[in-house]
């Protein structure tokens, strides 16, 4: 049974939460194309009209319902092998989710240790994880995305690993240099006094203070997954022929453009409206949470 001071306590910290959301213009909208992904991606199995890899060549090239030779069955049309593009787009949508969270984890539960540990810590380990982080850095994320690619073969999963591989040193470098300067700050110090061991530091006063700029890499984070899964599908290098995603049905639809443009613009629009809503997310929980904008507002 929760007392009622864990009651307050937690309705307290759910209050903040809720102040924090609709404080922002660029918070809302950002949360709102975030919501409508994930709700899209989820229920891609129930929404979708048809199966995404159905075929009716006799349907081939249909436009949206709206245009007089659209047909209602197929809200969005169909494309060259008379596929109905909503359900590809649904689909593709949940590749789009299941990649970000997945990879964005995966990257954070590599990346955030290792900065927070060679930030606290310095010395001989901060060397050695910065020289890994340099020469990773040398290399451009989506080459070595398409080098890794090319070695374990296409595939979501390894679409994932590719990601983590080519994009962990991003938590890393951004956490480490945060716990710099907490490192050195009064509370900090107090834990050390008392006898505090620096795992327990590291866990229970430099973890919670770098927690606001863990969610805000994040957002970004899962920008970065997608723009990547959707490059490397685009190229062919993505998910296998039979998964419906994003990247593939751009390049599909390019090669029909002028017989439906649909598409093509469809997938791609919502490509750029997502990548466009978790930067703006990101950058809106950054004005909020960075105490340094705070302070200089």
């Amino acid at each position: 049974m929760l007392d009622l001071e864990q009651v307050n306590r937690r309705l307290t910290a759910t209050r903040s939460v809720l102040d924090l959301l609709t404080s922002s213009k660029k918070i809302l909208f950002g949360i709102s194309v975030l919501l409508v992904l994930i709700v899209i991606g989820l229920l891609a199995p129930w929404l979708s009209p048809f199966d995404p890899n159905e075929q009716n060549l006799g349907k081939a090239y249909l436009p949206p319902f709206w245009f007089s030779s659209g047909d209602s069955k197929y809200l969005l049309g169909t494309d060259s092998l008379g596929r109905d593009i909503l359900s590809r787009f649904m689909h593709g949508a949940s590749v789009a989710v299941y990649v970000s969270v997945v990879a964005t984890i995966l990257t954070a539960a590599i990346g955030v240790p290792l900065g927070i540990t060679s930030g606290y810590l310095r010395g001989k380990f901060d060397e050695a994880v910065m020289r890994a982080v340099d020469i990773w850095m040398s290399f451009p994320p989506v080459l070595l995305a398409i080098t890794l690619i090319s070695i374990l073969g296409t595939g979501l999963n390894n679409v994932i690993i590719a990601i983590v591989v080519a994009d962990w040193t991003r938590f890393t470098r951004v956490i480490r240099s945060e716990v710099l300067n907490i490192r050195e700050r009064d509370f900090v110090l107090a834990a050390k006094s008392i006898g505090f061991s620096s795992l327990q530091i590291m866990r229970h006063e430099v973890l919670p203070n770098v927690i606001p700029l863990i969610s805000i890499i994040a957002t970004l984070e899962m920008s970065v997954a997608i723009t990547v899964e959707v490059l490397l599908s685009y190229a062919g290098l993505g998910v296998k022929a039979d998964t419906p995603s994003w990247g593939s049905m751009i390049a599909d639809g390019l090669s029909y453009f002028r017989l439906n443009p649909w598409g093509m613009l469809i997938p791609l629009a919502a490509t750029i409206i997502v990548i466009l809503g978790l930067n703006i997310l990101g950058d809106g929980l950054r004005e909020k949470l960075d105490p340094r904008l705070t302070l200089t507002r």
